[in-house]
């Protein structure tokens, strides 16, 4: 069985990150997706919410199948424009302000213009701040030092910066001779590289499918609903390829493909769960069962918005999910095995 090369598929996804797309503007990320696609010779569509969808015909065009994964990442808003000549920012997405200190980012006006600069907690230099190591991290007390020579707010405002402007994160990725890849946003964009390199392979060997497939590149799931619209009647299965967590009482790791059982929306669709084990078992895929308590994914997000599906979530393990991220080449592996017998597999009954 040859599947797609891991490397090719690490490479793209070096690519995916290094992209900036918070929840909110995705558009150059989408882009970049849309023409792989298009150098494919695949059709996509963009639905209103700026996500894209990629349909490949079946033997069987009455029933459909479903695959969403996230490009969107977490990220930040300029709060307010700070009478020192720094920013008070907001949050975009679940994450912590403990995770972005000390990280380099980048603020991207209305206008397109890029200004760099450094999250940093107000209170940072010891030689002058009594409680540095002690201060809360929080919205009050973190800041974006920016790189440029400006001492108030007018001289930032002069920039073009103003209050709403979107601030990305330094990803800072490295792939390791030990085949790891650690970089910010591997959520989710170590999913969305392994079903474009899936995709592609599809169409140059010319498989044909089991069923109608729909591929969608959502652009909202860190603020809750990327993946709730553009179900088709016709779509049976709808299988979410995000993030597998680690963390204490987590049986996920960084080697093998993780099979969510339950998040915080409740419990999977437990046909698809058995489906999803005995591929993984008839092919000798390395998996992992496991839930993830304070979890949501776009195939949840469906279920809440009423579709008539049976819903599922597997993805690659990754390490201190929604801080500095990693994985291993094997997990990408074993989660692209599982997905490629799962799209020539048959649906549930």
């Amino acid at each position: 069985m040859v599947y797609p090369n891991v490397e090719d598929t690490m490479k793209l996804l070096s690519d995916l990150v290094s992209i900036p797309s918070p929840s909110g503007n995705t558009n150059n990320v989408i882009t970049f997706v849309e023409k792989f696609f298009k150098n494919l010779q695949i059709e996509t569509k963009r639905n209103r919410k700026g996500g894209l969808i990629a349909t490949i015909n079946g033997k069987d065009s009455t029933k459909h199948r479903m695959l969403t994964a996230h490009v969107d990442t977490l990220g930040a808003m300029v709060k307010e424009i700070k009478a020192n000549g720094r920013l008070r920012i907001d949050l975009i997405g679940g994450f912590k302000f403990n995770s972005i200190e000390g990280e380099y980012c980048e603020i991207q006006t209305s206008s397109g213009k890029i200004f760099t600069g450094t999250i940093l907690m107000h209170q940072t230099s010891v030689h002058v701040y009594k409680d540095a190591g002690k201060a809360e991290r929080n919205q009050e007390n973190i800041e974006v030092r920016i790189d440029e020579k400006v001492h108030n707010a007018d001289e930032i405002r002069a920039l073009g910066i103003e209050v709403g402007d979107f601030i990305s994160f330094d990803p800072r990725v490295q792939i390791t001779p030990s085949g790891f890849i650690k970089s910010r946003h591997l959520d989710d964009k170590a999913s969305v590289a392994i079903l474009l390199q899936l995709i592609k392979q599809i169409k140059t060997e010319q498989i044909v499918l089991p069923y109608t497939t729909h591929y969608l590149i959502s652009n909202n799931e860190e603020i809750g609903y990327g993946g709730n619209s553009n179900i088709t009647p016709e779509t049976v299965e709808y299988l979410a390829v995000d993030m597998g967590a680690i963390g204490d009482g987590q049986s996920t790791d960084e080697y093998t493909v993780s099979i969510c059982v339950k998040d915080a929306s409740g419990p999977y669709n437990i046909e698809l769960r058995k489906n999803l084990v005995d591929l993984a078992k008839k092919h000798q895929i390395q998996y992992k069962l496991d839930i993830y308590p304070y979890y949501g994914s776009d195939a949840s997000a469906a279920i809440r918005s009423g579709h008539d599906i049976v819903h599922g979530l597997i993805g690659p393990g990754i390490d201190s999910s929604h801080a500095f991220e990693r994985t291993h080449q094997t997990s990408i592996e074993e989660t692209t095995k599982l997905l490629y017998h799962y799209l020539q597999s048959s649906l549930v009954k």
